[in-house]
């Protein structure tokens, strides 16, 4: 319950700065599982459930990732990591920070500098598409990018 009060405040601290670079909704029918929103400089990845273990499409979109990253070398990044809803919001707080340490590591692998990535893990706590089946959980599993 505390870690979950904690994130409510560090989610209104954000909101209330007026952060541009919050997660676009996703509404029934919309997939854009893998797709950069217009004007969005790095591609999400997903995870299967239960998972931080990169897949091929996860390791594909990094190395994109990793070569913006390369040809604007003043650019940072947080790597914020999310869950689906199932599980406890504890396994969840914890499979998010798994989830951004991984894509982390791969961007490190590829050649970008530790200084200029961070992590944060929101869980379950900022879902992509709000409904409860698969297909939203789906989305929901995710390495999400903002770029500073």
């Amino acid at each position: 319950m505390r870690i979950r009060k904690i994130m409510v405040v560090l989610v209104v601290a954000a909101l209330a700065s007026g952060c541009a670079c919050r997660t676009k909704k996703v509404g029934p029918g919309d997939s854009n599982i893998g797709i950069a929103e217009e004007g969005k400089e790095l591609k999400d990845i997903n995870f299967a459930f239960d998972s931080y273990q990169l897949d091929s499409v996860a390791r594909s979109l990094l190395q994109k990732n990793a070569e913006w990253l390369k040809a604007n070398p003043s650019r940072r990044v947080q790597v914020e990591g999310h869950a689906d809803e199932r599980g406890t919001n504890e396994y969840n707080m914890v499979l998010g920070a798994n989830r951004a340490r991984s894509a982390q590591d791969y961007l490190r692998s590829l050649g970008i500098e530790s200084g200029r990535m961070s992590t944060v893990s929101y869980g379950e706590e900022l879902p992509l598409d709000p409904r409860h089946n698969e297909e939203a959980w789906a989305k929901n599993r995710r390495a999400h990018f903002n770029v500073n």
